[in-house]
């Protein structure tokens, strides 16, 4: 049985911003209210009681929270963009190839024509399928209230397991960044104990960029290894003005296994995720050396 709660359903943004307003008060909570967009994670935590709520606020009628835009080589996608939808646009698999990787093993058919990406980066899961990618392509996420909005770089977004930045009252609406120029290559791979349906064990997306034979540009973003989707900074500074050599990959990708914390779970154990991190890093570190640098 469910948990009994309200559902509104407004039918335009600024609504929407008012009723999470009036429910936030002066803004030291969210009294009892969550938005609702695909539901594919609140509604199974809903049912299961992990969470509790007196209302929610439906986003699925807010036309103007659904779609892809492009302009100056930057790539905007509203909240209640589906997973679907990313693998339904053409011009996606240029504009973020590794979001697209992503969204191909993302759960099941129905689940991905309901489930959106920013409910996919709200959540919190450190397991988060389109985390990485967004944080490889340094997404920004764009945050409203009934006071304005503001943008928070996706990498500054998460405070601790299943903690963010949002506000209460606000809502994210949009997700944007730079799509790859043709000097860079952005890849994903998920590891898990099945190709569909199936919770991430490692998840792993890297972006390189190359001029002049050196890398300027080095992204490495783990999923599932840590309280949250996180940067292997350090793995990545020692990249960026270099020419990426086996040698000065390897090294990368043991920087990697160091900027990660795994744990042991029922899918997988802290050292096996170790070494899926250093192995993952490692490939695809390689492929997009010799994507940039060869054509390959």
């Amino acid at each position: 049985m469910f948990a009994e709660f309200d559902l509104v359903m407004p039918g335009d943004l600024d609504e929407a911003l008012d009723i999470l307003a009036e429910a936030s008060g002066d803004g030291d909570g969210d009294a009892g209210i969550l938005p609702l967009a695909g539901g594919t994670n609140l509604v199974v935590d809903l049912r299961a009681r992990r969470i509790r709520a007196d209302k929610l606020v439906g986003l699925g009628r807010i036309a103007a929270l659904r779609g892809i835009e492009r302009s100056n080589g930057r790539v905007t996608i509203g909240a209640g963009t589906t997973l679907s939808d990313i693998l339904r646009d053409p011009g996606m698999a240029e504009a973020a190839p590794s979001l697209v990787d992503s969204a191909r093993v993302f759960a099941g058919q129905m689940v991905r024509n309901t489930a959106t990406v920013a409910g996919n980066v709200c959540c919190g899961s450190p397991a988060a399928d389109t985390v990485p990618p967004l944080l490889s392509l340094d997404a920004e996420l764009t945050l409203a209230g009934r006071g304005g909005s503001r943008v928070v770089p996706l990498a500054d977004f998460f405070l601790g397991y299943q903690e963010n930045e949002r506000r209460p009252g606000e809502l994210v609406t949009g997700i944007s960044w730079d799509a790859p120029k043709p000097n860079a290559a952005n890849l994903f791979y998920k590891l898990a104990r099945r190709k569909g349906d199936a919770i991430t064990v490692v998840g792993v997306a890297v972006t390189v960029a190359v001029e002049a034979g050196k890398c300027t540009t080095a992204r490495i973003a783990l999923g599932a290894v840590a309280p949250v989707v996180k940067r292997a900074r350090e793995a990545e500074a020692l990249l960026e003005g270099e020419a990426l050599t086996p040698e000065l990959i390897e090294a990368a990708a043991r920087q990697a296994v160091e900027d990660s914390s795994p744990i042991d779970d029922v899918r997988a154990s802290a050292d096996y995720r170790r070494h899926s991190v250093h192995a993952l890093t490692r490939r695809l570190l390689s492929q997009a050396w010799a994507q940039v640098t060869e054509g390959g």
